[in-house]
């Protein structure tokens, strides 16, 4: 498979934001507070080094016909906190609300990218990746939502 420039380009961009998100929820696990959030960043972490590997594949010449999303399955929280507010829920809810923007941020350039590649098989890998991407999103804002931190 012969890559254009453009698409060349593309990949590094997404590799790079793979790399960003897959250490930004490693430390971001560490900071939370509840332990519920630090496994959830935990699993994210993983999926997104699944991710920056998926993209390596590509650059390399090789797409998945179909791919493993590494994914650990959904999921469930309990209420840590509630609706009661404290320090620690002021910084968890502080950690989900940034990862939730970039969740939205990599759902987009995800959904920019499947347009820009003309082998099905790499947009079929984007479009998977693009839809892991939301799930993360869905993920976070179940969290928040069962703890009052999302209205």
């Amino acid at each position: 498979m012969q890559l254009t420039q453009k698409e060349t380009d593309l990949l590094k961009d997404l590799k790079e934001q793979e790399k960003l998100f897959t250490e930004k929820y490693q430390k971001e696990s560490k900071k939370a507070t509840d332990p519920q959030l630090q496994n959830l960043f935990t699993q994210i972490s993983k999926e997104e080094q699944h991710h920056g590997e998926l993209l390596k594949d590509i650059e390399n010449g090789t797409a998945p016909t179909a791919i493993d999303s590494g994914s650990q399955g959904k999921p469930t929280f309990t209420a840590t906190y509630g609706m009661a507010q404290n320090q620690n829920k002021e910084e968890d809810s502080f950690l989900c609300t940034d990862a939730l923007a970039s969740e939205k941020y990599a759902s987009h350039s995800y959904d920019v990218c499947v347009f820009e590649f003309k082998e099905e098989n790499v947009r079929k890998v984007l479009n998977q990746i693009q839809a892991e991407e939301q799930e993360h999103g869905k993920m976070i804002y179940d969290y928040m939502n069962k703890n009052g931190m999302y209205s």
